[in-house]
This record gives structure tokens, sequence and C-alpha cells, in this order.
């Protein structure tokens, strides 16, 4: 038996007292008429970047005209030509340091707090979290109104890790002085494809 599993054995003796998961089936989450507007407009108020790609645009040239300064661009999306680096090929999550624009793909976004659900994709997940910009593909029908509908739709892949990202890093714990890629990339771009 794991350490891990072992750690939960012990909690799981000690539980005495045990509760029923409350009926969530009355909860009247917020819904919006118009929720990719909504995520748009909630993606620039947690600072990051929404926008949306006309049909037949060439994603690799819109990144380029979005980060022209970008020397280290990682990503193994197919699409994804201009890609340097590609974090199923390195050897370690560190080989990322210094990537200036890491593009990954969102399964669905929720429009009521920006939220885009990423499951890990590529054997080196540190690329969400590394690169200094990040830029999100995401197909613009796949906007949820809230996380109650979130919740329902997250999958995991053989990786067995996802995470919701919204916005660029950020924290004002230290002074109350607003640091911007503080634990993550310091911009994030979600660019809204038609698919």
């Amino acid at each position: 038996m794991s350490s891990k599993e072992d750690i939960l054995k012990k909690y799981r003796a000690n539980v005495h007292e045990r509760f029923d998961m409350p009926d969530l089936s009355d909860i009247k989450a917020t819904t919006y008429p118009d929720p990719l507007l909504q995520f748009m407009n909630m993606t620039k108020s947690v600072g990051g970047n929404a926008i949306e790609v006309e049909k037949g645009r060439d994603i690799n040239e819109l990144i380029r005209e979005l980060y022209p300064d970008a020397k280290e661009i990682a990503s193994n999306l197919p699409e994804i030509t201009i890609a340097t680096r590609n974090p199923d090929e390195v050897g370690r999550a560190r080989d990322l340091n210094g990537t200036d624009v890491g593009v990954i793909r969102g399964s669905f976004g929720v429009a009521e707090n920006a939220c885009v659900w990423i499951p890990q994709q590529m054997k080196e997940k540190a690329v969400m979290f590394i690169s200094e910009n990040l830029v999100i593909l995401l197909p613009k029908s796949q906007i949820v109104n809230n996380m109650h509908e979130a919740y329902r739709r997250i999958e995991f892949n053989d990786y067995g890790y996802g995470t919701f990202i919204s916005g660029s890093s950020k924290t004002a714990d230290i002074a109350q002085v607003l640091v911007m890629g503080a634990q993550a990339a310091r911009s994030a771009t979600v660019l809204l494809l038609d698919e």
C-alpha cells in the first residue's frame, strides 16, 4: 500500500459521523442571455484577454502578432507549427523554464468567472504554469453559464489531472501590492475558435 493510501485509510478509520451529500437539484444557478459575451467580459475583468478568431484565420500568425518578441513557444498541439518546445519531448519539467508562450487547449469555459477547464494533455503539465504568457485555444461553442454546469462536464483523460485557469496569475498578499505572474503566467489569452 502506498503512503497516500495509508494516510487515506487512517482518515477513513477516524470518521465518526457521516453526512449525506445535500440535494443540489433545486439550486437556481445564474444563467446569461449570451454566455459567450459574458465569458469575454469576465475574462477581461479578471485580467485576461479573450479574442474571437474569425474562421480561416491562421492561429500561428495571430500568436506571433500577439507576442512578437516571443522566442520560446511551447505546445504539443499539431496546429501550432511555430512551437520551439514540445512538452511531450522534454526530459524534465524544468526544461520548460524560459518559455515565453505556452499554447494549450481548453475543453470548455465558464461564463460566470472566466474559468477554462484544462485537462492535462501533455506529459509535462508545467507548461500551463511556467510559461510567461499562456494562450488557450477554446471552441466558442463550449461556454457554459456557471460552475454548476461546469462540474457536470469535467472529465479526466489518461493523465488524471486537470485544472481551471482564469486570467493571468496575480496576488496582492504582500503589502497589498498587485503582482502579476506571481505563481504562473503573467498574461492569459483565450482564443475563441469556430469548431
